[in-house]
């Protein structure tokens, strides 16, 4: 038996359990907003093109209108100034988009305070107790936030100060950018970044180092409870956009089970 029948006859028994991490996209589903005078993306939209009827009596066919950054999404390097001579998500090798997880659970944090960041200390006590960070893994930042998803407006957690959702650190994300052997960071809010992170100098440090360093972001997670700390794989399927700084993307992490 070769590793892959093995792997699907794992699959086909549920010893190893495919676990959906995707948001359900849909008009509902929350995107980032931000401050005038930036621009902002769109909601997702289906428009109808035909559905049964005299512009395709056997047929049903939508056009998607919605933006790169919806959803449960990857950013690619060319998102952000400091990888906008990196790859675009087309060009992103997709042996890239496989890769061992890291789960580092902060959930308690995060009910005491959402504009927790995550802090190099938390990531090197993270490793005292499980071993060093795999080489090519996904770090997820499992903070419970996807609980809120289904309420737009306390995903956003807004207020007049700006949104209060958590992420990490200045340090931390320089640290994972340019020391750890990550591939990229997933997270269960909008975007890698803290809601309060454009108050960071550099702002919005996770997309400054992590995508200046040709790491990537995966965002709006769902199902993260369901991963343990290690030993899952995770797969994400962004669309190969031509030039595309992102897409929205169907992420799913295999879990064996004894």
């Amino acid at each position: 038996m070769t590793t892959l029948t093995d792997l699907l006859t794992k699959i086909g028994s549920k010893s190893i359990e495919v676990v959906d991490l995707t948001a359900p996209l849909s008009a509902q589903t929350p995107v980032l907003h931000l401050p005038e005078p930036f621009a902002n993306t769109i909601p997702a939209q289906l428009e109808t093109v035909s559905n049964f009827d005299d512009d395709g009596p056997m047929w049903a066919w939508n056009n998607l209108h919605t933006g790169e950054h919806t959803g449960t999404h990857l950013d690619a390097p060319t998102h952000w100034i400091t990888g906008r001579d990196g790859a675009s998500v087309d060009q992103i090798p997709p042996e890239r988009l496989i890769g061992p997880v890291a789960v580092v659970d902060v959930t308690a944090e995060v009910e005491r305070n959402p504009d927790f960041v995550l802090e190099v200390e938390h990531i090197e006590a993270w490793e005292a107790e499980n071993g060093p960070l795999p080489d090519g893994a996904w770090l997820i930042l499992r903070t419970g936030w996807a609980e809120r998803g289904s309420d737009p407006a306390r995903f956003a957690n807004a207020d007049a100060d700006g949104p209060h959702t958590p992420g990490v650190s200045v340090a931390a994300a320089k640290w994972l950018a340019e020391q750890s052997p990550i591939t990229g960071l997933g997270v269960e809010t909008v975007g890698i970044d803290a809601g309060i992170a454009g108050t960071f100098d550099p702002m919005f440090p996770a997309h400054y180092y992590l995508l200046g360093n040709d790491k990537y972001g995966l965002t709006q997670l769902r199902g993260v409870d369901r991963l343990p700390t290690l030993g899952a794989v995770l797969v994400a399927s962004p669309l190969p956009i031509v030039g595309g700084t992102g897409s929205p993307a169907r992420v799913f992490a295999l879990v064996e089970h004894p």
